[in-house]
């Protein structure tokens, strides 16, 4: 009879608990976490017996708001959990070999900094980043090495306007983007900017990537699927926008935030090397 109690007794534990739940581990066997749906930062650190601060700092969260579904987060003081943070970044780049990480889709430069023991300013210096808030996916960043070896090429200077054939004006100060062809003006557009601490690159470009969607994210904010992105200097783009709709005013960090609509037009009508001139 007390074998039957026990039995009933945990079948009502697995009922109410929920099937699996008893046996689940709070982080795998490496020290690592990959973030669930409905999971938040904090509540993570309170599984895991670790402060919020403690688990942000390890994993270079400068925003403990902004967690994605299948993030791998290194739980601090779990065993083997430095060399399993480090496992996903050598298969993707090779860096102890090369000193070279290739940027993959939700990595924040303050997550890198933090996976290979060094600083945000150092990997500014060494890859010369005119702005710490632009990564791009596909980017390669030096993650080792003297910060002076390599110096940044300075941003070209913006000179006479094309004469001929597509090209694309961005006036910072009107905070407008014309498309022309030749000096015919075909298309026009409000914008916003680069705010006063990340401002937008000036100079003559050429449109690099296009990307019907992306990624982008850095300090304080993670946008998945970022439509009409066209990179035209580093991690400077025109893309769409659907966070705000202040445009006409600075808001960006660098990049030239469009209405969607908008983007979608400039993406389909420039190809990759159409030039970009910003200017004041």
């Amino acid at each position: 009879m007390s074998m039957r109690i026990l039995r009933i007794a945990i079948l009502l534990v697995i009922f109410v608990i929920g099937p699996g739940a008893a046996l689940a581990a709070p982080h795998d066997a490496s020290g690592v976490y990959v973030v669930k749906r409905g999971d938040t930062l904090a509540s993570i650190a309170a599984r895991n017996g670790v402060s919020l601060g403690r688990l942000a700092s390890a994993n270079g969260i400068a925003n403990v708001n902004l967690i994605y579904v299948g993030q791998r987060l290194v739980i601090p003081g779990k065993s083997g959990a430095a060399v399993a943070a480090a496992k996903p970044a050598a298969k993707a780049a090779a860096p102890a070999a090369t000193g070279v990480y290739v940027v993959r889709r939700g990595d924040t430069l303050g997550a890198i900094a933090a996976r290979y023991g060094t600083s945000i300013s150092r990997l500014v210096a060494l890859n010369g980043l005119a702005n710490p808030n632009h990564i791009y996916v596909g980017q390669r960043l030096r993650v080792s090495g003297k910060a002076g070896a390599a110096a940044p090429k300075p941003a070209p200077k913006a000179g006479p306007a094309p004469t001929g054939g597509k090209w694309i004006d961005v006036n910072l100060s009107r905070q407008r983007l014309t498309a022309y062809v030749g000096n015919t003006p075909v298309f026009s557009a409000a914008i916003s900017g680069g705010l006063p601490r990340t401002p937008t690159v000036v100079g003559r470009f050429r449109i690099q990537t296009k990307l019907r969607s992306t990624t982008m994210s850095g300090p304080g904010y993670y946008l998945p699927n970022v439509p009409y992105t066209m990179y035209f200097y580093r991690g400077y783009a025109i893309h769409g926008t659907y966070w705000h709709n202040n445009f006409g005013r600075p808001m960006s960090h660098g990049c030239v935030n469009m209405r969607t609509a908008d983007a979608g037009w400039v993406y389909k009508w420039a190809p990759v090397g159409t030039p970009v001139v910003t200017h004041w």
